[in-house]
């Protein structure tokens, strides 16, 4: 190969060469994202991949050291039905939904905090003195109100099941004040509705804590903390208009149009989906699916032009941005 500058090209040249294409494409990116803050939902098999979850935590740090505030909020459900099958505990589902007993919830609290979220700290603190882990107790820095699930037209009790309805993010603002990155488990402090009196906080604490379903509540932090982008990593390529039609996958899709989608999901992409709009409207810039299970899918979807997954926009936004 032969250039009209340089002469001939060996291969290592060339491919040192694409790799620094790639670093000017993502140049007008890391301009535009430096000093915001992203949320990223961390699950899916990017979860239980060794090679997936190492390439995750090179993810972060890079975000971190290109001046981008990362914030990981995580699941782990296959690691909690792991953990519920070696102590004796059955998992059970409804609609696709765990039901969370007094004794599954202390063994959801244990592997989110304890397993999950330390592994992670670990692991993005292997390059650097980096991330906390804390989890939606912390400080209060999450709260949830029990909810149960409609199946086949039928309400269905999930136990110790909620939907954060509050976030107090002045923790997760002092880790990241400090040059630290926040890591997020799912669990959050039940509260009660209460009138408003003398003062009164409208929710009460009730003692107990919730499983809350972490696509979700990376949506009310990343509301909370006005970030930039919401991304969350899942199983598949991203938002299809005609599954399992391949060709239909949707590169970037408005909130109004989204909205009209949604009920015809199928059911374990309702809950991303979801967030996913929740964020655009109530003020992030936007939000993606990213698939992955491919390593660094999630650089790709930030600093390139055409992006990986599926990004969901405010209504009235044009193109990819």
């Amino acid at each position: 190969m032969t250039d009209a500058h340089t002469g001939p090209q060996s291969p290592n040249l060339r491919l040192a060469m694409d790799k620094a294409e790639t670093l000017i494409e993502a140049l007008p990116w890391i301009q535009k994202f430096a000093g915001t803050t992203m949320v990223v939902k961390y699950g899916g098999n990017a979860m239980v991949n060794d090679e997936l979850r190492r390439a995750f935590a090179e993810d972060i740090v890079f975000l971190h050291h290109v001046g981008i505030r990362p914030v990981v909020v995580h699941g782990g459900g296959p690691q909690i039905s792991a953990m519920l099958g070696r102590v004796g505990i059955e998992s059970e589902f409804k609609g696709g939904l765990r039901v969370t007993t007094p004794e599954a919830m202390d063994i959801v609290r244990m592997v989110l905090t304890g397993q999950v979220g330390r592994e992670l700290v670990g692991l993005i603190n292997s390059h650097g003195p980096y991330a906390v882990g804390l989890s939606g107790e912390d400080a209060g820095l999450l709260r949830a109100v029990r909810t149960g699930a409609v199946v086949d037209g039928e309400e269905v009790d999930l136990g110790l099941v909620g939907e954060v309805v509050g976030v107090e993010p002045g923790a997760v603002l002092d880790i990241l004040e400090a040059g630290r990155i926040p890591v997020i488990s799912g669990v959050a402090p039940e509260v009660e509705d209460a009138e408003a009196a003398d003062g009164a906080a409208p929710y009460q604490p009730t003692g107990q804590v919730l499983n809350v379903n972490a696509d979700t509540a990376a949506a009310a932090v990343a509301v909370a903390l006005k970030a930039s982008r919401l991304v969350i990593l899942t199983d598949v390529e991203g938002l299809y208009r005609n599954w399992p039609d391949r060709d239909s996958l949707v590169s970037q899709i408005s909130a109004s149009e989204l909205r009209e989608m949604l009920p015809g999901l199928a059911s374990g992409m309702i809950p991303k989906m979801a967030a996913c709009l929740k964020a655009v409207t109530e003020g992030v810039d936007r939000a993606a699916i990213v698939d992955g299970r491919s390593p660094h899918t999630m650089l790709l979807e930030i600093f390139t032009n055409a992006g990986v997954g599926t990004q969901v926009v405010p209504d009235g936004e044009g193109t990819r941005a």
